[in-house]
């Protein structure tokens, strides 16, 4: 229980690795703000905020489901603003929400470079800027962005949604240095291989047999937002090098199918 009494704010909560996440955040004490779009079962896609809201609840955690589109500032506002009142603070922020679109710069429609610019770097700027007045006060905070470490030479034919990505994690390395000296922490983290998500799904990157389940991204955030922000912070992170500091390298158990190769995600 290294984060007994902490509130953390999940976007995606609803299914996959921010379902995963809040969950793992549970397990180590956390009541939980679970944020997306998902609240009603849709037939196309598994799993709705109170899904996950049941299952943290299992966990005998408090958990707050507010339905919120992060592409809009007066959304983020006035979760934050219900996080603050119903739970009294937020202390971790993971910023997981995301959106994937692939291809050439020639054949990327405005309307899609919006929306993961929208979504993967516009919201979690102001989720940062909504929640940091607390952390602040309170000296205390992490700050998760999913995002990679900048390599630029993985952008050709997905720009849009690198400088989307990249955006995220400039966030990281810069927002890190303001708050540091308020004992607050930001980090990215990313995968080293395929990690099961219904973007994955829908993409289809490769077979499911070699991908990995979700909960080593969650386990990876329990390990980084269990220390004390002084600890670690301004880093893009791989989910193994989080794992290894913590003395996990047995990653076998993260496997969809037990046995496999794991695929290692081309970026």
């Amino acid at each position: 229980m290294r984060l007994q009494g902490r509130v953390a704010l999940v976007t995606g909560a609803s299914r996959g690795v921010g379902r995963a996440v809040s969950l793992a955040l549970a397990r180590e004490g956390c009541d939980l703000v679970l944020v997306a779009k998902t609240v009603e079962p849709d037939p196309r896609l598994p799993g709705t905020l109170n899904d996950t809201r049941r299952e943290v609840e299992a966990l005998g955690r408090r958990a707050l489901v507010v339905r919120t589109d992060v592409r809009f500032e007066d959304q983020i506002l006035a979760a934050v603003a219900r996080a603050n009142q119903e739970l009294g603070h937020v202390d971790i922020l993971i910023n997981n929400a995301g959106a994937l679109f692939l291809g050439p710069v020639v054949e990327t429609p405005a309307k899609r470079f919006d929306l993961v610019v929208g979504i993967n770097a516009r919201a979690p700027f102001l989720l940062a800027q909504a929640v940091l007045p607390g952390m602040v006060e309170r000296r205390w905070g992490h700050i998760v962005n999913m995002s990679p470490p900048l390599k630029p030479e993985s952008a050709p034919g997905k720009v849009a949604y690198m400088i989307s990505k990249f955006g995220m994690t400039l966030l990281t390395h810069g927002l890190a240095a303001e708050v540091r000296q308020h004992n607050v922490a930001v980090n990215s983290l990313w995968p080293v291989c395929v990690v099961e998500t219904q973007a994955v799904i829908h993409f289809g990157f490769g077979d499911r047999d070699r991908w990995r389940r979700p909960e080593i991204l969650a386990d990876a955030v329990v390990a980084l937002c269990g220390r004390d922000p002084s600890e670690r912070t301004g880093r893009a992170w791989l989910d193994e090098e989080v794992l290894a500091a913590d003395g996990i390298t047995d990653l076998s158990g993260y496997a969809c199918v037990p046995g496999r190769e794991p695929l290692k995600l081309e970026w």
